[in-house]
């Protein structure tokens, strides 16, 4: 579905002080019924995201460490039980798992003799388990399944989402009866950056003719065009035109904001939603198959 700039503006308008949480999902549901679920996460997810980046440095000053730490300290000194990282988190206004690194690195700082590397530190986030002290690693625990935006929990169910959109298009592309490479097939003939698919016989999708397709589902606002276009996009452009001269791309959103024309460079990438009624191929007139057969025979 596209949305018009006005109704995304209405919806992150009322995102600026609602604080990353499930009830205010739920809220901000009740507030816009005709959006889908999916469509309201990944809006809030990445407005979130974008705030979260405008504020980090004021959270990773030594000074601030320190602070966050003792609160905790003395938090969990008088009730070990209480959710006090995730609280501590929510006042700040900061990502509970990012909050619960910040408190692990720097405990591990105390108790280590060594700084602890980044890999330790995001397996332990993963596994809290393997934290050595039991009460901190309840508060990471319970940091992490209440983050709905950061986090290793987030990044799993991402990773799974992603996943299934691709395998959903595979699946409309068979269904199609369409010839293709894919990522593993790309890259073991050398291109380190590729779309999800290329497509070895182009097809129509709205009057556009696609050489190759990238799924994405998420939200695709403004920001996220441009950031996919220089991350991306030119480098499968580039890539594409190794296959032909016509070198037009296509980009799936689960929901999009911007128009067509709207998208930078919209001459040459394609956004839309496709269903299989929307792609077109070649199809060889009737007479021709009979003639093309005969010619088989003889």
């Amino acid at each position: 579905m596209i949305l018009t700039k006005a109704q995304y503006d209405e919806i992150a308008q009322c995102l600026v002080s609602v604080p990353p949480t499930r009830q205010s999902l739920r809220k901000l549901k009740q507030r816009f019924p005709s959006q889908s679920q999916a469509t309201l996460l990944s809006i809030f997810s990445q407005e979130y995201q974008k705030h979260i980046k405008r504020t980090h440095a004021k959270h990773h000053t030594s000074e601030a460490i320190e602070s966050y730490y003792q609160r905790y300290l003395n938090g969990v000194g008088e009730n070990g039980a209480a959710p006090v990282l995730l609280e501590l988190a929510n006042e700040v206004d900061y990502a509970p798992s990012l909050m619960a690194r910040i408190i692990l690195e720097r405990f591990l700082q105390e108790h280590e003799e060594t700084p602890p590397s980044k890999s330790v530190i995001n397996s332990m986030l993963r596994d809290p388990s393997q934290i050595p002290d039991g009460v901190l690693a309840n508060q990471v625990y319970q940091c992490i399944v209440n983050d709905c935006c950061y986090g290793p929990l987030v990044d799993c169910i991402k990773h799974a989402i992603g996943h299934e959109h691709e395998v959903l298009l595979r699946d409309l592309l068979l269904e199609k009866n369409l010839s293709f490479l894919d990522e593993d097939q790309l890259r073991a003939k050398g291109y380190d950056k590729t779309p999800d698919f290329i497509l070895q016989v182009p097809v129509a999708v709205e009057g556009h003719i696609i050489h190759w397709i990238e799924s994405k589902a998420s939200f695709g606002d403004e920001c996220s065009h441009h950031a996919y276009l220089h991350d991306q996009f030119w480098s499968y452009w580039n890539s594409v035109c190794l296959y032909g001269s016509i070198k037009l791309g296509g980009l799936l959103w689960r929901t999009v904001m911007v128009s067509q024309r709207d998208f930078p460079y919209h001459e040459i990438f394609l956004i839309c939603f496709v269903e299989p009624s929307c792609i077109s191929t070649l199809r060889t007139p009737s007479w021709q198959r009979s003639s093309l057969r005969s010619l088989g025979q003889a």
